[in-house]
């Protein structure tokens, strides 16, 4: 499962750089405000999900958890991402709370991935 999560962030990080280019470029239709968030978003958390695949890797997260938040940060990017580059390039909506949902997702992500870490320190501490 990790190799298929260390996968997306490879393409959520190709797809953050189009996008932040776009952004520079003027975007779609001469806009880019949602265009900025949406390359940030994903640049920031295709690299959170490589980082929580070395802790994990290293047993400084509990594997199922740090499988959850992964799956967390991919799902949440992607939601969140892909609402904003919609209403940028096509001036409407990947669908009703999209980007909401993406965001909700990359909290749980985050708070899922400190009781990965806390879990992880409690089996190993004596």
């Amino acid at each position: 499962m990790i190799p298929v999560l260390i996968v997306a962030a490879g393409l959520m990080g190709g797809c953050g750089v189009a996008l932040a280019a776009a952004a520079a470029h003027g975007g779609a239709a001469g806009s880019s405000p949602g265009l900025d968030s949406a390359a940030f978003l994903l640049l920031f958390h295709a690299t959170a999900i490589l980082g929580a695949a070395a802790l994990a890797g290293q047993q400084l997260l509990w594997r199922p958890l740090a499988l959850a938040a992964m799956a967390a940060f991919a799902t949440g990017a992607a939601l969140f991402a892909g609402d904003m580059a919609m209403r940028a390039f096509a001036g409407a909506r990947l669908f009703a709370m999209a980007a909401p949902t993406g965001g909700t997702l990359l909290l749980a992500g985050w708070l899922i991935l400190a009781v990965a870490a806390a879990v992880a320190a409690g089996a190993r501490a004596p």
